[in-house]
């Protein structure tokens, strides 16, 4: 969504001094709010007011790419729990004072139930990736509503956009998660006592710690996963039975309807369908099976282009091709909108039928 340059506007841009450090400035380049993650296992980030260099909110989660975070300002201390409440699409909520709002993407809105939604805030994106450049809150539309704290609701939209970038982040870096080397100390806000390395006195560079081990099992199947959260790609990499653990643990979501697994090539088109089948024991050993029943939607040879040729030859039609993709929905619910859509062939069969019903006396 373009951004109307006569609004205010904030850009995300990375400080000069400290990579790891970004800053929200104005067009004109004053600095209006900075924020820095820190070392952890865990995931905590914190916004600080630039020139007061006071500490306004904290971000934590057990990890970045966590569907849970809890974000509590300061002064006075305020908790707020941000959740991914989406399921086919990116969706995060979160409540201030008596208002809940809900952020999708590029676009955050108030939401009156049953009254439509009304657009706060409004986001610049690069085409395929979540990585903001400048971010606009519509104050002319927040002025409507009866809101106390004008500028924390402002901290916590724009801490939660924060939150959005540094998990996409650890997405596409998966093997940094959780590293202590992955995230750099807070910048020393005094001067430094330590010598020039290299100089009598000076102390001895640390070891830097171990790389962490590669990913194996269910985890490294998670890391190959690149789309939404209930996309699997079945890649050669990996094994049936930890795809189909990787699948059962999503499914358990109760806010997911549906899993949807796609062969990377054609040569994973048989091995999508053994993670189905190993999928379906797992559940039904857990006895899950019982509770909630999947229906099954299989969609195959969906990047095909140009019409499809139909051979008559007798000898032809014996040699079984497998197709070149496959795409199967698990779904916790009946959803007629995943049917196979029927072919021009078949609707050419069933009008051929009804011409041969008519007779002559049609």
């Amino acid at each position: 969504m373009s951004l109307d340059q006569n609004l205010f506007t904030l850009l995300l841009t990375q400080n000069k001094d400290n990579p790891h450090v970004v800053d929200l400035i104005d067009p004109v380049g004053m600095v209006h709010y900075r924020k820095q993650r820190l070392p952890g296992i865990e995931y905590k980030t914190e916004v600080y007011d630039p020139l007061s260099e006071s500490l306004l909110i904290t971000a934590t989660a057990p990890t970045a790419t966590s569907k849970y975070k809890t974000l509590e300002l300061c002064n006075p201390t305020i908790i707020v729990e941000l959740k991914y409440t989406g399921t086919l699409s990116f969706r995060w909520s979160f409540k201030w004072e008596d208002h809940e709002f809900e952020w999708k993407r590029e676009e955050c809105f108030m939401l009156r139930k049953p009254d439509p939604p009304v657009l706060v805030a409004i986001t610049k994106e690069p085409a395929g990736r979540l990585k903001t450049t400048s971010v606009q809150i519509l104050d002319y539309n927040l002025n409507r509503f009866d809101i106390n704290d004008r500028k924390g609701l402002e901290i916590v939209i724009l801490t939660a956009l924060l939150t959005f970038q540094d998990s996409n982040e650890s997405y596409h870096t998966p093997r940094e998660e959780g590293s202590n080397s992955s995230t750099p100390a807070l910048t020393s806000r005094g001067p430094s006592n330590s010598g020039t390395p290299g100089t009598s006195g000076s102390p001895p560079r640390p070891t830097p710690p171990p790389k962490p081990a590669p990913k194996t099992g269910v985890d490294r199947v998670k890391e190959l996963q690149k789309g939404d959260y209930n996309e699997i790609t079945v890649e050669e990499e990996g094994e049936v039975n930890d795809y189909a653990a990787y699948c059962v643990n999503i499914i358990k979501d109760d806010a997911i309807l549906f899993v949807t697994l796609r062969s990377a090539a054609a040569e994973q088109v048989p091995k999508v369908l053994q993670v189905v089948e190993q999928t379906k024991r797992i559940r039904h050993k857990e006895g899950l099976s019982n509770e909630t029943d999947l229906h099954q939607y299989v969609l195959y040879d969906t990047k095909r282009v140009g019409p499809k040729r139909i051979i008559l030859d007798d000898s032809a039609k014996a040699k079984y091709t497998p197709p070149n993709s496959l795409t199967v929905h698990l779904s916790k619910i009946d959803m007629p909108e995943l049917q196979p859509k029927a072919t021009t062939q078949d609707n050419s069969e069933k009008e051929s039928k009804k011409e041969e019903k008519k007779g002559w006396w049609k």
